[in-house]
């Protein structure tokens, strides 16, 4: 007998605790602008850099951070929309000195700056959204900095494919 007060208190309570959240939605909230679009094309980014198979690493981050997101779906054929990236730079900047050898670098940023547009998958072609992110990470001198350089861009690219992905998911 005492179930059914404490059903109905508990639905009461349920149902007081619900009631700030009207206007709230559950899922992806994307920008008015895009919300046609539901599937997007990646092709493989372009590079004004040298740095070997930049161009592959930025546009893999960019995959899995769309796929990790969920807001969009890619896909090769018969996208809405199709994201154009340019890796326009990747530099290093000594951040940390060696004790007593100023010019000996011990620590350095790797800065990852990329454009993009999204174009719709049409005659036009519009650009629907464009700007540019940058990502970045921190990598310490070894013996090898070549060695550390390759194993620091895919974390700034991942820093840097985030970035993309929250610009086009919600708009900021």
């Amino acid at each position: 007998m005492t179930s059914r007060p404490l059903a109905s208190l508990a639905a009461l309570g349920l149902a007081a605790s619900l009631g700030g959240c009207a206007g709230y939605e559950l899922g992806p909230v994307k920008p008015s602008y895009l919300s046609r679009v539901k599937t997007i094309a990646v092709p493989t980014a372009r590079s004004e850099d040298l740095i070997p198979r930049l161009e592959t690493l930025t546009t893999n981050a960019v995959i899995k951070e769309m796929q990790r997101d969920g807001t969009y779906r890619v896909v090769n054929d018969g996208a809405d929309a199709v994201l154009l990236i340019t890796v326009e730079s990747a530099t290093r900047t000594a951040t940390r000195t060696v004790r007593g050898n100023v010019l000996l670098p011990s620590e350095f940023v790797l800065d990852l700056r990329l454009r993009y547009e999204l174009r719709a998958n049409t005659r036009t072609g519009r650009v629907l959204d464009g700007g540019k992110v940058s990502g970045q990470t921190t990598l310490f001198v070894s013996t090898d900095l070549e060695q550390d350089q390759r194993q620091a861009v895919p974390r700034a690219a991942e820093q840097a494919a985030a970035r993309l992905v929250s610009q086009l998911s919600e708009g900021f």
